[in-house]
Formats: structure tokens, C-alpha cells, sequence
């Protein structure tokens, strides 16, 4: 379907005054690069704020002024804020570690209680935190981004604050007992960066200490160890990396067993360097490992991690996505095979979706046909016994937690339409449930179905359908399709919440798709879109949409598509594309203009995954697709809702911005958001993403429901 773009009146703000197309987009003498709109890249700019400005009045305006809009925001947010909300915690040496957010605490607050007082079903908090406090007591919009915590006590913490939610932090000592943060202790500046407990007086950090001393991704490239009392200045360099690399990150597993401090030294997104610090010479050293793995931690004497490509030493041969361990001594060395063992290896269908670290266990969080399973993996004599635990089926299984000092684990399981439930398991014993979520929507009257769509190569692309069972298959069906297909990242069948949730309880139909660049069936699914296959993850998602169609489900005129950051990129792409299959486009925190993605924030991290636009071969792919030079003047185009945060320092919102100008140049129809806080989510905090949810209803009931 093609929509009428000229006299569009969404050009025009309704704020009372004529605004100009030349007002809204451009002063050309601003214009480099050949791009007329690259102004819009300075992010805290007078010109490209003041447009921003009128954007958002014109979008606010048009979806605030729905009638259906508030009852969708209260909708949300009473989710949101509501408090029979499963407490979701972190097992730290027998206790759960929560942090809270609701309608009373905005910011949030940080709380412990009791292993045992927590499966009561009461839990007894201690408030360790109240971030609104902090806020308002030292006149800053902190965001916690995060906490670590020195075992075996855990009361010193390091804890990491955000202004506005953004991926750059200042870093500070906590005394989680005293509940105060400490006096003349470990502070950073605000940067990028990571900082770990090496012993309660020494902290293992990368940062950036000053020119050429972050990566071109735009992290820490050099870590040092740094002393209480001593400024940061002092600091002793143990690790430096290479500036093209994506970054180099300390690590520090403190264990009953032992204690590993290091760094992940990263040469590009998908390939791993671990050096461990010989803590009494205060020297790295490199472990002896293939780089294409995922490192997972420490299990006491071995060093446990996945391998993204097949590797064979000596007699044995791992497959691609297989959790492997190594004797930590031989790794460093040059390590036989007899070193080696593999504690779980996928087959065509399966793949691990995550690994957890307990005290005498490892769990397995897999994939098998998209549906999750639970296993736990304990050494023997022979390598590793794994046994499965019987966890309910045709469900995402999630592992919360585990406890590297009580062995106690949370996992939780869910389906699109069955709410959460949290299961606790100690010591080897069965996994109990704890608590669930009580249903948020009416499942009755609603199923969900796994289907297959035939990409343009063969290849069968599953995504999953929820829908009414008495959906008439005449094509009237108002349908968002949802996907993502980057960075081995899976979608999973979890529970609707936020926007899916308001979008089915108003009649429509909510679909996810599988497809390849995620890491639904292991590595090789994700790798077969990587760089100049790029172009198959978007053939996938137009096959998919093409399969709802032929279905009879749906037709272009009630057909909507939804992602954010890749997503963004995949459904920005494939809009350019096939304008004609759809009526509907969610653009989200995206990447757009992929011929400097790479210059921009962290974009040079992703260049393993997309290439690298400097490269003429690597360039000429890239260009084939790239959204934002792939816009036609003469093409009619759906239109589109595209929105960011100006506080997202991952993916600039000059790419959105940017889409935005460059649609309103060809007088095409477009609804553009940017939240002046929030980071990459695009929200600080509940209330900011409960509106930003009914913003994405608002926009899609009118569209497609209409």
C-alpha cells in the first residue's frame, strides 16, 4: 500500500503559527559531508535542540490529544507501578539484593532481606539505598546504572550513577551496612568505564584518563590498578589494549574458592581476549584461548566460556555453541587436550541462551526451537554431569541469579500469555516456585502459535503469533510485527507487558520473529547476517510479513513493524525496501545512516557486525541497504514514528533525527519523539516509559486500526 504525501498536514505543528519546511529542517551553510542534515548530529546543539523542540511539540500534540491516549498511559504505568510486582532480586552470599522502582520511588531504592524471609513470600527489606534521596539531596537526575559488591560480606560497593540514564557513569564507594556513601573513598570521574574490587583497599579500573586513552568504539582502552588514598593519577597501568579495538574491560570473580581478577580484551564485538592478574607480582597474564568465544566466568580451577566457532585440539573437537571449561594453569600455558572439557553442546535445533555461575553448579539457560530448558552442570571424574531441570515447557526460561557463595539459584519461566513465575533451588534441590505475577490481561480467548515463513535462500524463518482464536483469517486483522536479528541476541516467547500488552488488549494481533543475526538456533544463525549478509536478516522480516498476509491474517493496510536500536536499523531498512507491505512503522532508538554509523558514539564497536564503511568493499554492502541514503524522493513511504533520547551516548540520535529531516524533505509523513533523558531505553524511569508506550499505542491504533 502507498500513501499520499504531498499537502501532508502532519508538515504542518497546529501550534497556532505557520512553521516553514526550511524552519524545521535546515540552515544549509551547516551542511558537510554532502548531507544537508548532519547538523543535527550535534547533539546538545542551539540549532538542532530548537528543532527537536518542534518536533516533539508537533508528535505530543497529534498522540496526547488521541482520546484513547491517557487511559493507555494509566494502563501501563499502573503495571508499572504496581506492587504485587515480582521482586526480582540478585543472590548475594544468601541474600537477594532488590532494586525497586514504583510510583512512591521514582529513581528507585536499593533493598536486601534474607534468603529465607524472601521464599516466605513477606521478605523483611532493609533499605540499603533511596535514590530519589540522593537525587534531591545532591540536586542531580542520577540514574543507577549498577553495583558491585566485595564478597564474602558484600558491604563494600561500588556503585555506578547515571545523569539521565546514559552509558557514562560516576563510579563511588558505598558502605552497604552504614548506608552511606564513604568519605574519601574510591570516586571517578564521570566516563565510560568499569571499575572492580580487587581487595577492599585496591580496585582494578579503565577509564578515561586523557587523550588517546579510550578506545575508537569510545571505551577504556587502558586499565590500571588503583590504591585507597591515592588519586587517580597514580594509578599503575597493568593492561593496554589497542585503540581500534572495541575496549578492554576489567573482570573480578570472587569466590569461595578463590579469587580471579582480569580483563576482557575485546578486538571487535564478537571476539575475546582474557589476561588474569597475577595479583602478588601485579602483572596480566594472557590466557592461551581461541578468541572467538564468550567468556562466562570462573568455576573454581577452570575458566569457563562458550565458543563461537568450531575448534578442534588435539583428539577433541568443540562445536560452535558449546559451554566449554579449561584448567586455568594450562591455559595460561599451552594446555593439552586432556584439559579440556565440554559441559554442553547444542545440535541443529538448540542453543544456549545464557550461563550462570553458583557456588557448585553451572546452569545452562537453552533454546530448543525457540522454547527454553533449564539444565545444571556439576564436575565429576569423569568431566561434568549435567542433568536437566525440569522446568515447565513451551515457555522462555530465564536464570535470574545464582549465588557463587550459597549455591542457591533464581530462574523464572513465562510465555507470551502466561504471566511470570519465579522458581528458587538450593543445595540440589528441585526448583520451587516463589512467587508470580498475576495476570496483567485477559489471556482467555488468546492463542499463541509458532509458524514458519520460507526465505528468499530456502531457509526456514519461525516466528511466533499471538492472536484470538477466533480471529477471522479474512485479512482484517490489525498486526505489529516485532523483531530485532543482531548481535546473537534471542527473542523469546516472554509475557506482554508495556506496549504488546496495551496493543492486544485493543484487538490486535502481536507477532515475533526469529530471525537470522539473532541467536535463536547458536552462533551460525548469527553469523549468517553478519556484514555482507546483512541483507539476509532483512529478507527474513519481509518474509515473515509476507507469510501474515498470505496467512490471511492480515494485509499492508493493517500491518505495522516495530524495533529499536538494530531493530531500529532492520525495520528502517526494510521500510525503504518494501514501503508497500506496510502502514505502520515503530522506529526506536535507531542506527539510519550506516555510511558513518561507525564515526558516531560507540558505532565503531559494531563494525564486526555490519562492517566498515572506510572499507570501498565493505562500504559499497553497506550502502546497498543503509536507510537513511536509501530514501527516494519519489517513492511513498508509510508513515513513520521514530523516536530517541538526546541522553542515548550509545546510538546518536542523529540518526534519528536525521531519518526525520530527510522524510519531511520528500513531503513524506512522519511522528518524531526524542525524551531530552532516558539513554538508550529512552526512559529514566517508569513513568517516562509508560508514556512513551502509549505514544507507540496511539500511534499504531490510528494507523492500523482505524
Amino acid at each position: 500500500m502507498t500513501v499520499a504525501l504531498r499537502n501532508n498536514p502532519l508538515l504542518a505543528c497546529t501550534l497556532g503559527t505557520a512553521i516553514t519546511l526550511s524552519t524545521l529542517v535546515t540552515p544549509m551553510a551547516k551542511a558537510q559531508d554532502n548531507d544537508p542534515y548532519i547538523w543535527l548530529e550535534e547533539v546538545e546543539g542551539e540549532d538542532a535542540l530548537a528543532w527537536v523542540e518542534v518536533r516533539n511539540k508537533h508528535s505530543t500534540q497529534l498522540l496526547e490529544g488521541d482520546e484513547r491516549f491517557n487511559a493507555l498511559q494509566t494502563s501501563a504505568l499502573r503495571d508499572y507501578n504496581a506492587k504485587d510486582k515480582i521482586a526480582y532480586g540478585q543472590l548475594l552470599g544468601g541474600s537477594v539484593h532488590n532494586f525497586w522502582q514504583d510510583d512512591e520511588n521514582i529513581r528507585g531504592i536499593w533493598r536486601r532481606a534474607s534468603l529465607k524471609s524472601y521464599r516466605s513470600g513477606e521478605p523483611r527489606w532493609i533499605t540499603i539505598m533511596d535514590l530519589d534521596q540522593v537525587a534531591k539531596d545532591e540536586g542531580e537526575n542520577w540514574v543507577l546504572k549498577g553495583r558491585k559488591c566485595l564478597g564474602p560480606d558484600f558491604g563494600n560497593c561500588l556503585v555506578e550513577l547515571s545523569r539521565g540514564g546514559g552509558d557514562a557513569v560516576v563510579t563511588r564507594e558505598y558502605d552497604a551496612v552504614m548506608k552511606r556513601f564513604v568519605a574519601g573513598g574510591f570516586e571517578t570521574p564521570e566516563a565510560k568505564q568499569e571499575v572492580v574490587w580487587i581487595d577492599r583497599n585496591t580496585v582494578l579500573i579503565g577509564t578515561d584518563y586523557g587523550a588517546e586513552t579510550m578506545t575508537t568504539s569510545g571505551y577504556a582502552n587502558q586499565v590500571k590498578i588503583w590504591k585507597r588514598g591515592r588519586p587517580l593519577s597514580s594509578a599503575r597501568l597493568v593492561h593496554e589494549g589497542n585503540q581500534e579495538d572495541v575496549g578492554s574491560f576489567p573482570f573480578a570473580s570472587h569466590r569461595n574458592d578463590g579469587t580471579y581478577i582480569g580483563v576482557v580484551q575485546a578486538p571487535d564485538f564478537f571476539t575475546e581476549v582474557i589476561h588474569v592478574l597475577d595479583i602478588e607480582n601485579e602483572e596480566m597474564q594472557k590466557l592461551n584461548l581461541p578468541r572467538d568465544i564468550s567468556f562466562q566466568g570462573f568455576f573454581y580451577n577452570d575458566v569457563v566460556f562458550i565458543a563461537r566457532k568450531a575448534w578442534t585440539i588435539g583428539d577433541k573437537s568443540v562445536a560452535a555453541g558449546s559451554l566449554v571449561s579449561v584448567n586455568i594453569v594450562d591455559a595460561v600455558s599451552g594446555f593439552p587436550a586432556s584439559s579440556l572439557n565440554i559441559l554442553y553442546e547444542p545440535d541443529e535445533t538448540s542453543a544456549i541462551e545464557s550461563v550462570k555461575i553458583g557456588k557448585d553448579r553451572v546452569f545452562i539457560s537453552v533454546l530448543d526451537n525457540v522454547a527454553g530448558k533449564l539444565l545444571a552442570a556439576k564436575p565429576s571424574n569423569t568431566g561434568w554431569d549435567v542433568s536437566d531441570l525440569n522446568m515447565p515447557t513451551n515457555g522462555a526460561l530465564s536464570i535470574i541469579s545464582a549465588d557463587e557463595w550459597s549455591d542457591a539459584a533464581f530462574f523464572n519461566y513465562e510465555s507470551f500469555i502466561q504471566p511470570d513465575t519465579l522458581y528458587v533451588t538450593e543445595r540440589d534441590s528441585a526448583p520451587m516456585p516463589v512467587q508470580s505475577l498475576p495476570a496483567r490481561f485477559e489471556a482467555e480467548g488468546l492463542m499463541t502459535e509458532q509458524k514458519f515463513a520460507t526465505s528468499k535462500d530456502g531457509t526456514q524463518i519461525p516466528y511466533f503469533v499471538v492472536r484470538k482464536t477466533n480471529t477471522d483469517m479474512n485479512g482484517t486483522t490489525p498486526t505489529m510485527l516485532y523483531g530485532y536479528g543482531g548481535f546473537e541476541i534471542s527473542l523469546t516467547p516472554n509475557y506482554l507487558t508495556g506496549f504488546s500488552k496495551l496493543w492486544l488488549e485493543n484487538g490486535g494481533a502481536y507477532v515475533v520473529a526469529n530471525i537470522r543475526g539473532g541467536g535463536e538456533f547458536g552462533p551460525a544463525w548469527h553469523q549468517a547476517a553478519l556484514k555482507e549478509n546483512r541483507q539476509k536478516a532483512f529478507g527474513d522480516f519481509i518474509a515473515v510479513a509476507e507469510n501474515l498476509i498470505d496467512s490471511g491474517l492480515t494485509k499492508p493496510k493493517n500491518l505495522g513493524i516495530r524495533g529499536g536500536s538494530n531493530g531500529g536499523l532492520l525495520v528502517g531498512a526494510v521500510v525503504t525496501q518494501r514501503p508497500d507491505l506496510f502502514n505502520a512503522v515503530i522506529c526506536a532508538v535507531p542506527l539510519l545512516d550506516m555510511m558513518r554509523y561507525h564515526t558516531l558514539l560507540a558505532g565503531a564497536s559494531w563494525m564486526g557486525e555490519y562492517g566498515d564503511p572506510d572499507d570501498a568493499v565493505e562500504r559499497a554492502y553497506i550502502r546497498a541497504y543503509s536507510p537513511y541514503q536509501n530514501m527516494n524522493a519519489d517513492t511513498a513511504y508509510p508513515e513513520m514514528f521514530i523516536y530517541t533520547s538526546t541522553k542515548d551516548d550509545r546510538v546518536h540520535p542523529g540518526h534519528a533525527r536525521k531519518m526525520t529531516a530527510r522524510l519531511m524533505e520528500f513531503d513524506n509523513p512522519v511522528i518524531y519523539y526524542e525524551n531530552t533523558e532516558g539513554g538508550h531505553s529512552a526512559a529514566a524511569n517508569l513513568k517516562q516509559r509508560a508514556y512513551t508506550d502509549a505514544l507507540q499505542a496511539v500511534y499504531a491504533l490510528r494507523k492500523l486500526s482505524n
